[in-house]
């Protein structure tokens, strides 16, 4: 059973989002809250598997909350869920720690999709996002280049968090113990000088794109 939370300041939506949770039989709304002040007092007490966030709260940014609870409660999983598209608050989002980012126009199937997926350790990224957050990731450090340096097992593992693998399921693609994965998972990330998983797969996602012979 995965676990909700979900954080936003109109009651309408905190209704209609937990309403389509709650269909699923496999997931479960644990709490709300209205506030970043509210979320960060009731989140660690139910910790959930998954908090919802909206990107524009009353006292707070959403990106703020989702960091702080990331570095609070690092196994949580945060999908931010706004009407806000602009590239930069994308960019932000995952930057802080954001396994999604969901447009509020979502189809509600296609929402609950996105928690569980988010929910399972999977990276969701909105198209737009994956651009803005590659453009910076090259201007900041060029992991392009960094990943000349890779080897193949690294190449290989860098391709499975592309595709949006949790680490049992590298492990049982490349026949490692989980905590080995664990282990070539963050010495990759400090190799290509990043901080979130999320980034890599980013990367992963852009270079499959720019690869001869891919349309």
């Amino acid at each position: 059973m995965t676990t909700v939370f979900l954080v936003d300041d109109h009651e309408v939506v905190r209704r209609g989002v937990a309403e389509l949770v709650e269909a699923d039989p496999e997931m479960t709304v644990v709490g709300e809250a209205a506030t970043a002040a509210g979320a960060l007092t009731r989140i660690p007490v139910v910790r959930p598997d998954v908090a919802v966030l909206d990107l524009r709260l009353p006292d707070g940014s959403g990106v703020e909350l989702c960091r702080e609870l990331r570095s609070r409660m690092p196994g949580l999983h945060c999908l931010v869920l706004t009407s806000y598209t602009d590239e930069q608050a994308m960019l932000d989002a995952i930057l802080a720690g954001a396994g999604g980012y969901v447009v509020k126009d979502v189809r509600g199937m296609e929402l609950v999709s996105a928690v569980r997926q988010v929910g399972a350790g999977k990276s969701l990224l909105d198209n737009r996002a994956a651009s803005a957050l590659m453009a910076r990731l090259r201007a900041d450090a060029s992991p392009a280049g960094e990943v000349a340096r890779l080897t193949e097992q690294e190449r290989k593992l860098l391709d499975l968090i592309g595709e949006g693998l949790t680490n049992r399921e590298i492990a049982d693609r490349m026949f490692l113990a989980e905590k080995t994965v664990k282990n070539y998972v963050s010495r990759l990330l400090h190799k290509l000088g990043m901080q979130r998983r999320t980034q890599a797969a980013v990367l992963a996602t852009s270079l499959r794109r720019e690869r001869p012979g891919r349309r």
